[in-house]
């Protein structure tokens, strides 16, 4: 029988990605899109065409129950929330009620549809590598204390303790990726790695002259999104549910990104085309992200692709391509 996936947050890097690899995997594929008349539905419906689209959001338990009667899923992919870390300190109230509170409401509705229809559930949590913050073990692991830095990494704590509680609580099938930082063409435009990418590119181009930044010093450990999406995908073909860090074991810093996004134009030297502006360092740093993710190697046989310097080449000739379009469709 063909199997079929809900996908919350599927306008994403990470949905659109996923959304590809379960079609070419023969799934039916939903996709949760909130609000009406979301400019992004309509861009998802153009590029994933095989999509069923729902109207629903995370905010509102009954729209999930819906949702879910409606795809009758196997499994259910939940990536929604409020992504950008800058973004949680302005919002954290909402970032906590979509980004924490979400998570607890798409539990629920899966857990409604299980008891009500007898079908059982595979759910994915989307937890991030953000609920380490202030670091306790380098590199980190599954089972190393969460310590968050920001009202976003506070809100994916909460989220991933309730799949936990709803895994422990009810036996559901509920798994979390805690993933570290991954990263694509697709990625939104206020994230550092896409910021530099396109700020790179029309540099190139003569369209822009340079780029502001925070703290170059800040290290992560980057991947690509592509490489991802098969972990999550992994983790619920697997006979028991799990948490699993998903990450590269590699750390690189701002300076790293900057040296290799402007090489990949031929510049050596890029400290005349870089300002820092204190503004864009955050109220509580993260300073150092670097997961283990032996444990997913040896369960799931899941090891990354592509490497930093693949990656980051990938999104700068990517928004050249895409800066030289818009330029030549504006002259």
């Amino acid at each position: 029988m063909t199997k079929r996936a809900l996908i919350t947050g599927i306008t994403g890097q990470d949905g659109m990605y996923l959304a590809e690899l379960l079609h070419d995997k023969g799934y039916e594929v939903f996709g949760l899109v909130a609000g009406q008349n979301n400019p992004k539905a309509d861009l998802l419906a153009a590029s994933h065409p095989y999509v069923d689209i729902i109207s629903g959001n995370l905010l509102d338990l009954v729209s999930l129950i819906r949702a879910v009667a409606h795809a009758r899923p196997d499994e259910v992919y939940n990536l929604g929330a409020i992504s950008f870390v800058a973004y949680s300190w302005e919002n954290a109230r909402l970032t906590s009620d979509v980004t924490g509170g979400g998570v607890l409401n798409i539990l629920e509705a899966v857990r409604f549809y299980q008891d009500s229809s007898g079908h059982q559930v595979r759910f994915y949590q989307a937890s991030s590598s953000e609920m380490f913050g202030k670091a306790q073990d380098v590199p980190q692991r599954e089972s190393t204390l969460l310590w968050p830095r920001s009202p976003y990494g506070v809100a994916k704590v909460y989220g991933h303790y309730m799949t936990i509680n709803y895994r422990e609580s009810y036996g559901m099938h509920a798994s979390s990726g805690i993933l570290f930082n991954h990263e694509s063409p697709r990625r939104g435009v206020e994230f550092v790695t896409r910021k530099v990418s396109r700020a790179v590119a029309r540099i190139s181009l003569g369209l822009q002259s340079g780029v502001t930044l925070g703290n170059l010093d800040a290290r992560r450990d980057w991947g690509f999104a592509g490489d991802y999406v098969q972990a999550m995908w992994l983790m619920l073909q697997q006979d028991d549910a799990d948490d699993y860090v998903i990450s590269t074991g590699h750390t690189h810093s701002i300076r790293d990104l900057l040296t290799v996004a402007f090489d990949e134009i031929g510049i050596d030297d890029w400290s005349d085309y870089v300002t820092v502006d204190p503004t864009y360092v955050r109220p509580a740093e993260v300073d150092l992200l670097i997961g283990d993710s032996s444990k997913a190697e040896a369960a799931l046989g899941w090891t990354p692709t592509v490497t930093f310097d693949q990656l980051i080449r990938m999104m700068v000739r990517h928004d050249v391509d895409e800066q030289a379009k818009l330029s030549a469709g504006n002259a």
